[in-house]
């Protein structure tokens, strides 16, 4: 009897713990199937380096995206016992000023594993089924998020502005760039400008730093690379509506770059967040990954050496961090789960703003 109540005690733990933070993980190992997806599609690209991508197995994107379907749906079933069994704790999560931003991130994960299937078509009924199941909750949140942006007093987005607000962004992005792959274009148009739209007025809230915005503790500093995800994004989703990696799709492309080269010339930022294994480090995949999807998409429009070796680099960069995160998270499994200030909001208050998710 003791040994069932210690179990129910330990997984009741586990629950109080678990956090949408942790989807970080799913994020990452999605984009990374949608990016082998993206590099072994068949295209007029017929450069040697693209060659190259070509010859990846089959066999090893299937395994990925196994990989990547299997951690989003334990994520997501632990999600939802979090819900039944703590509801007290999703509800703080959402009113927290980082914390509301990765209830969007389970469903981004979703919609990009959705457009790196193999098994159905995009223009098929279950594709345009699943779209919809997985875009609603994002529109859902994005009228309570943007909303509280224009009318509420402390929830203005100059006081809780941060860079993971930018989440909210790449889930229209992606949605329309899954719209325009089902040839939804007026649907695509629609998340594309409202997407868009807040992205240009929370890009420069972010760069003002008004002296009331919430500021990021050192431990979630990893969540700086999401500056490169949401232009990446935009050029990839651009393009879909489009038909063509035009000049608009080629600046946000060249915007992602230039705000890539600005964090790796600052290793400094980043020295506290490192010290110590933590999930935020998964931080870093998901935009290496996107960014590396639109370079895929560059270089089959430039069609010349130098786009190809971008694409070359940034695509191994993206593999490799992703390779070595998968090993650190293996061999730390163990502390997946810290009660810390920093990174568990079941051990702050409610309006402890230094909070972590």
């Amino acid at each position: 009897m003791d040994t069932k109540e210690s179990q129910k005690n330990n997984f009741s733990s586990i629950l109080s713990r678990f956090h949408a933070g942790y989807f970080r993980i799913s994020l990452s190992l999605c984009s990374q199937a949608l990016l082998w997806k993206t590099l072994s599609d068949p295209s007029d690209d017929i450069h040697k380096i693209r060659n190259i991508f070509r010859m990846l197995p089959s066999a090893a994107f299937i395994l990925l995206w196994s990989l990547a379907l299997f951690s989003l749906i334990s994520l997501s079933l632990l999600y939802l016992l979090r819900i039944f069994f703590h509801f007290d704790m999703v509800k703080r999560e959402f009113l927290h000023h980082v914390g509301v931003n990765y209830l969007y991130a389970p469903w981004i994960s979703w919609l990009m594993l959705l457009q790196a299937t193999p098994f159905f078509k995009h223009e098929g009924v279950c594709f345009f089924i699943l779209w919809w199941i997985f875009i609603v909750p994002i529109l859902a949140l994005d009228i309570k998020i943007y909303g509280q942006w224009i009318t509420k007093g402390k929830r203005f987005l100059s006081g809780v502005a941060n860079p993971t607000s930018q989440l909210s962004v790449i889930g229209n992005l992606v949605g329309a760039r899954a719209a325009a792959e089902m040839g939804w274009n007026e649907s695509a148009l629609l998340l594309f400008a409202v997407g868009m739209s807040h992205y240009l007025v929370l890009f420069v809230t972010l760069y003002q730093r008004l002296p009331g915005s919430s500021s990021i503790p050192a431990m979630l500093r990893p969540v700086f690379f999401l500056f490169l995800a949401a232009p990446s994004m935009a050029s990839l989703a651009w393009n879909s509506i489009h038909g063509k990696f035009d000049s608009s799709s080629k600046m946000l492309f060249f915007l992602s770059i230039f705000l890539f080269l600005s964090l790796v010339s600052r290793p400094a930022l980043f020295k506290r967040s490192m010290r110590k294994f933590n999930v935020s480090w998964w931080a870093y995949s998901f935009p290496l990954t996107v960014m590396a999807m639109a370079s895929t998409k560059y270089a089959q429009e430039m069609k010349n050496t130098a786009s190809h070796i971008l694409m070359l680099l940034l695509s191994a960069l993206s593999v490799i961090v992703s390779l070595v995160l998968m090993i650190f998270t293996a061999l730390n499994s163990t502390s997946l789960l810290p009660c810390d200030a920093d990174e568990s909001m079941h051990c702050i208050s409610i309006n402890q703003r230094t909070s972590i998710v």
